[in-house]
């Protein structure tokens, strides 16, 4: 893997991450801890510190940390394409769309067959409107919709414009099936998994999603947090 720093590097100057984000840890727990340890174990004591693209607590994988001056990219890095690997439970639903809240709703799934799924992802390659989870930091009248949601607020966001540009089967093993997508910006790979059941005329929801790459970059030269502290405690 290529050395995303050194001894001699001076992170006021621009230093992009690419960390391997934990299970149940949000993105801003990930760029806390970063800014945490420039401060306390290099001396940074004013330094920005920010990530291209939030990730789901429940997800893992690649989540870019723009440190020093090259936080002015965030916005350039969050517009690149995505890669997820997403496993999916047919036969049920839950109102975060994932396994952030408990199953609301189950259905028979025996009738999805292989080839009807294959069938139906065929269908959302391409630009479409999607609607959002409103178990999601989108912004409504200024608050967050998640917060909405927690309070049993029912309603439903406005759907957005996303591409689809790849959704390939990786496994299918009903009630589970895993596929890789790669998408735009601003897709949200739970409500992914609620049209797909949908589509199906059942009900689906996320129980696992990694990604795997954004761009060109990719999550094999990522550092886990584990090995990121290691590296700059040793420094």
């Amino acid at each position: 893997m290529k050395e995303q720093f050194s001894n001699d590097t001076d992170w006021r100057d621009g230093v992009i991450l690419l960390i391997d984000k934990p299970f149940e840890w949000t993105s801003f727990n990930v760029v806390s801890k970063i800014r945490s340890l420039l401060y306390h174990r290099l001396g940074y004591k004013k330094i920005k510190v920010g990530h291209a693209g939030t990730l789901d607590p429940l997800a893992t994988g690649l989540l870019i940390v723009c440190v020093g001056r090259a936080t002015k990219r965030v916005q350039e890095l969050q517009g690149l394409k995505k890669e997820y690997v997403a496993r999916i439970r047919l036969g049920a639903t839950t109102p975060s769309f994932d396994l952030e809240t408990e199953i609301d709703r189950t259905y028979s799934y025996e009738h999805v067959t292989l080839k009807e799924f294959q069938k139906v992802l065929k269908n959302f390659i391409g630009m479409q409107m999607q609607v959002p989870p409103l178990f999601s930091a989108k912004s409504i009248d200024g608050g967050r919709a998640y917060k909405l949601a927690r309070r049993g607020v029912e309603m439903e966001l406005d759907a957005v414009p996303v591409e689809i540009e790849q959704l390939d089967i990786i496994d299918f093993k009903p009630p589970y099936a895993t596929v890789k997508v790669v998408c735009s910006k601003g897709t949200y790979i739970r409500s992914l998994a609620r049209d797909i059941g949908r589509a199906l005329n059942t009900g689906a929801h996320l129980v696992e999603l990694r990604r795997t790459a954004i761009g060109d970059m990719r999550i094999e030269n990522a550092l886990s947090l584990n090995i990121f502290e290691e590296k700059i405690c040793a420094m």
